[in-house]
C-alpha cells in the first residue's frame, strides 16, 4: 500500500469504504482544505496519533549574500511547523 498523492489515497479510501473514487477524492480534498484554512487563520491542527501542524512567526534578521558577501535584511515571515506524535515517531523507528 503506497500512498504518494491524493489519487492513491482516494483509491485506498474508495476500496476500503465502498465509495466512488470521486467521492473519496472530494473527502480528502475537503480535509486538506480544512487544515489549510485553519492554519491560514493562525490556528493549530492536532491530529491524534499523527502530529501537530502550526504556524510560527520567524522574526526579521540580518543575513549575508554568500556570493557578494553583502549584508541584507531578511524580512519576518510565517513558517509551517510539523511536530510528529510519539506514535508516528515509533512507527518510523
Amino acid at each position: 500500500m503506497k500512498v504518494s498523492n491524493v489519487e492513491s489515497m482516494a483509491e485506498i479510501l474508495s476500496e476500503r469504504h465502498n465509495l466512488t473514487k470521486k467521492e473519496s477524492n472530494e473527502i480528502i480534498v475537503l480535509i486538506f482544505d480544512l487544515i489549510s484554512q485553519s492554519l491560514s487563520e493562525g490556528d493549530t491542527v492536532d491530529i491524534k496519533k499523527f502530529g501537530k501542524f502550526s504556524v510560527k512567526e520567524r522574526p526579521a534578521r540580518l543575513g549575508i549574500n554568500p556570493k557578494t558577501l553583502e549584508k541584507i535584511q531578511i524580512p519576518d515571515r510565517k513558517v509551517l511547523v510539523f511536530k510528529p506524535s510519539s506514535t508516528l515517531k515509533n512507527k518510523i523507528g
